[in-house]
């Protein structure tokens, strides 16, 4: 915006500055709907646009009112422009996403688990559970969902952001009942197997991390996370194991 309000004044912008933070401050606010002067006073400050109006510009001179009101001008006229084209760069991206009652939808939630990540192999893709039936539509952006009696600690009315379009595939669907929901609709995951594990040699130490396959997903999302950090958390994990495994890996790289 500042860039926009004084590439006109060349070498001089910086001497431009008050007159920009008055223009910005007395101009047009879409998110406020009122310029910042008029919310903060009660009504827009006068500027020198007004000042031919009144008994100042004898005091003043014609001269100074002049050049102020055209600089004003000037800077009213590049943040008009800058809003114009940022808004059309935002309504680029925005796409109108809308449901009818009845409608099936995913509700996004999100993973949390607290441990140490070294790969971020297909953790970073968006969860969804469900579907559940559209009830009822709250307003413009927000939705009422039928959720299940196990959800009833959370409230059912949601962003339209939360939800997606419902398209019939068995092999996405995760069943609810099998994950724990936090009332802000989060859940921890549960490691189910130690599929590898590797040693990554350092200066003056050696990081050990094993990959570990997580309940409700794929072999291809496993993860290779912390080995003290999960022995840590979850040492049944390694009990279950066994030392087989442990024996194995050691015996083929020397360990």
């Amino acid at each position: 915006m500042l860039r926009a309000c004084v590439i006109d004044f060349g070498t001089r912008w910086d001497q431009h500055l008050p007159l920009a933070e008055f223009a910005d401050n007395n101009s047009y606010h879409s998110s406020i709907g009122m310029a910042p002067f008029e919310a903060l006073y009660g009504r827009r400050c006068r500027s020198p646009i007004g000042w031919f109006d009144s008994a100042e510009v004898d005091s003043l001179g014609t001269d100074i009112l002049r050049e102020d009101m055209e600089r004003v001008h000037v800077i009213q006229s590049r943040l008009l422009t800058a809003q114009s084209r940022q808004k059309s760069y935002a309504d680029r991206r925005v796409r109108p996403l809308e449901f009818m009652v009845g409608d099936r939808v995913w509700l996004r939630i999100s993973p949390m688990k607290g441990v140490i990540r070294f790969g971020k192999k297909g953790k970073l893709s968006p969860r969804f559970i469900g579907p559940y039936e559209i009830l009822e539509r709250m307003g413009e952006v927000a939705y009422k969902l039928a959720l299940p009696r196990s959800l009833t600690v959370v409230h059912p009315i949601f962003h339209v952001s939360m939800l997606r379009k419902y398209v019939p595939d068995e092999s996405h669907v995760i069943l609810v009942e099998s994950v724990e929901l936090s009332p802000n609709l989060t859940f921890e995951e549960e490691p189910i197997a130690i599929l590898d594990r590797q040693v990554r040699k350092l200066r003056t130490k050696d990081i050990v991390s094993v990959k570990v396959q997580w309940r409700h997903r794929s072999d291809r999302e496993a993860t290779w996370e912390s080995e003290d950090d999960m022995r840590v958390r979850y040492p049944q994990l390694f009990e279950a194991s066994g030392t087989f495994f442990y024996f194995m890996f050691e015996d083929e790289h020397g360990f």
